[in-house]
């Protein structure tokens, strides 16, 4: 009994030695002990200065000054973490050995510095065994993170920043006003954050959980569960995760102002046009290799109103982003892209009538510069496959194109492409390498041109079925310009059609150009552009009774038209009539149709108007010989029969001066 007594005795005399022990240290003692371990089991020297105090109660704890966390050794760029203050609490355990539990965490105005080396190092690994400086393992020896000795049962960090820098692609990034709230009570459990920053003015939210982190620091993949908002959507990820890094899981968006998510993240002043992702919704099982490479499967994706789905490829490890993708839609609706396309100005038609009438043609594409720089921002090939789409002056049926983006030029190689119950085939080219150039060339067979022209050129007056090709290319950096500058050549070949506004049968015959419609057999043409001016000399318009030839201009920057049909009649035509040219004359929504009177005298009335001439010629010498006595020769003007007279008559004065 005397010796268990004893025992007991000196239990007790242990316990009161070490707790005197304990509560005799001081601050900075403590706090040199706790910097000391986490130094042994991260690898990286911890300092704590200025002021250091202890509490017991409710935890045991230090509350410090400034705290620094070395870099990594290749790293030049500083501290990998700095704090004004830092408070831990921590079991009494940790102060003897073992493992660290802290309780609690709270730093205050942390910055925290992330940096991947151009060999692919990172400076965030911590505690890494059989990893040669290169980045690379040893032969034989895979590569694998040490056990960190350390749980958080709550973490707690205001207004920090995170720096992020890539040496190898000397990109920055900086995220600010960062809290946390972090839970990791097992190191080998579940870790639970909630997260807020301002990177550039609006709040965004992250949370979520991480199943295994011990698994996920030593180098392992485990389970993750996140999500981002703010206000102009959120972004929710199901999945597994590691820091190689390696990402696999489910991905969806739901952005109601995709504007406003970008410029919550710093990206401002995005206008994205309707129909482009004004709103988005997708869903889509992503994968994030080692290499940097992001694959997208089973992806549905809404834009607005267009639906996509398909797969693509995204691979980020080299100078510039690099896409392929293939997508299949239904009815795309894109009609916005050509909001504000119709004429800005207003025309003025000149008043009069004949030859001499005119307008002052509409200045109507937009001047609005065209920022093309983001061709620059990625390569790639996408493979589209659509049952419609809508661009507004054009409506596109059934399309098959494939678009290849390489230094900031993208080529539409147009393979199947049905519109206005005909095809479309060729490519179209989009080239910022040297400021915007936009150019291509096509073959289009069956074309309805009456709803393309209508379309296109708000011209509705032509009804056929037609075939042609056209190359051109057109430079600036605005659709006023390009449209302005566009050069080329091509041609176009009609069957049976009709020409509304017009009947060319009863202006042949009559002079009335008062309106109706001209029924044609064929139509060909050929044309060369020059300037933003179409320009035609051979067009030829089969008529039943009549052959039209046409020239003339059409200002496709000035959105003009300036042009003359010449009718001949058919040769074994018994018909009496006239042949009328018709010019075609004024800005494309309103041009003006009228007969070219002089013309017309000169193809119809050329004999009559030589006998016409010779006859007044005749009645001229016959009253010059009456009334002023003067005869003229065969071969001989009135000019200079006059002249001849007047000689003689000064000849007669002058001989009497000398009689």
């Amino acid at each position: 009994m005397r010796l268990l007594l004893r025992l007991v005795g000196l239990v007790i005399v242990v316990v009161v030695v070490a707790v005197g022990s304990l509560l005799l240290l001081p601050g900075d003692r403590i706090a040199k002990i706790a910097a000391e371990q986490i130094s042994s089991a991260t690898g990286r020297d911890v300092s704590f200065s200025g002021r250091t105090t202890i509490s017991f109660y409710p935890v045991l704890g230090v509350s410090t000054g400034e705290v620094l966390v070395a870099n990594a050794d290749w790293s030049d760029g500083g501290p990998m973490l700095e704090a004004d203050s830092l408070k831990i609490g921590v079991e009494p355990v940790a102060l003897f050995g073992g493992d660290i539990r802290i309780t609690g965490l709270e730093a205050v105005n942390p910055s925290v510095l992330l940096e991947r080396a151009a060999d692919g190092r990172v400076n965030w690994q911590l505690g890494v065994e059989g990893v040669a400086p290169s980045g690379q393992s040893e032969p034989g020896q895979p590569a694998r993170s040490e056990r960190l000795a350390l749980t958080l049962d709550r973490a707690l960090i205001s207004d920090a920043l995170v720096t992020y820098r890539d040496h190898g692609t000397g990109e920055t990034l900086s995220l600010r006003n960062i809290n946390l709230d972090l839970r990791w009570p097992d190191y080998d459990g579940a870790a639970t954050f909630e997260a807020s920053a301002m990177p550039a003015g609006a709040v965004v939210n992250v949370s979520g959980q991480l199943d295994e982190v011990g698994t996920f620091i030593e180098g392992g993949v485990t389970d993750l569960v996140a999500s981002i908002s703010t206000s102009g959507g959120t972004l929710d990820f199901d999945g597994r995760a590691g820091v190689l890094p390696q990402l696999g899981g489910r991905l969806t968006a739901d952005m109601s102002d995709t504007a406003a998510f970008l410029a919550a993240f710093g990206v401002s002043g995005v206008d994205i046009p309707q129909g482009m992702g004004r709103a988005i919704t997708l869903a889509t099982d992503l994968t994030l290799s080692e290499d940097m490479r992001l694959s997208l499967r089973d992806t549905a994706l809404a834009l607005d109103n267009n639906r996509l789905s398909g797969a693509a490829d995204v691979f980020m490890g080299g100078d510039r982003p690099r896409l392929n993708a293939q997508l299949t839609a239904g009815a795309l609706d894109f009609s916005a892209l050509a909001a504000g396309s119709s004429p800005s100005a207003t025309s003025t038609t000149a008043q009069g009538g004949g030859a001499t009438g005119g307008s002052v043609p509409t200045d109507g594409w937009p001047k609005t510069p065209i920022d093309a720089s983001a061709l620059g921002l990625a390569d790639g090939e996408v493979a589209l496959v659509a049952d419609s789409i809508d661009l507004g002056d054009l409506k596109l049926g059934k399309t098959r194109t494939l678009a290849t983006l390489t230094q900031s030029r993208l080529v539409f190689a147009l393979r199947e492409v049905q519109a206005y119950d005909g095809n479309i085939t060729g490519e179209f080219v989009l080239n910022n390498r040297s400021g915007l150039s936009v150019g291509g060339k096509m073959t289009a067979a069956g074309i309805n041109l009456e709803t393309f022209l209508s379309d296109a050129v708000d011209i509705s007056r032509f009804a056929a079925k037609a075939d042609g090709e056209v190359s051109f290319l057109g430079v600036g950096q605005s659709l006023h310009a390009i449209m302005n500058s566009l050069e080329g050549q091509g041609g176009l070949r009609t069957g049976r059609g009709v020409i509304s506004g017009i009947d060319l049968d009863k202006l042949m015959r009559s002079g009335d150009a008062s309106g109706g419609t001209t029924v044609f057999d064929s139509l060909s043409t050929s044309f060369t552009m020059q300037a933003g001016n179409l320009f035609n000399t051979d067009l030829l318009l089969s008529l039943p009774f009549a052959k039209a030839r046409g020239e003339g201009r059409v200002g496709l920057g000035a959105r003009d038209i300036d042009y003359t049909f010449t009718p001949t009649l058919l040769e074994g035509d018994t018909r009496k009539g006239l042949a009328i040219p018709v010019r075609i004359r004024g800005p494309w929504s309103n041009p003006r149709i009228t007969p070219d009177l002089e013309a017309a005298i000169d193809l119809n009335f050329k004999e009559q108007k030589d006998e016409l001439k010779a006859k007044a010629k005749q009645e001229v010498n016959r009253a010059v010989q009456k009334e002023l006595g003067v005869t003229v020769e065969e071969g001989q003007s009135v000019e200079d029969a006059l002249k001849n007279k007047v000689e003689d008559e000064l000849k007669k004065e002058l001989f009497k001066l000398f009689d």
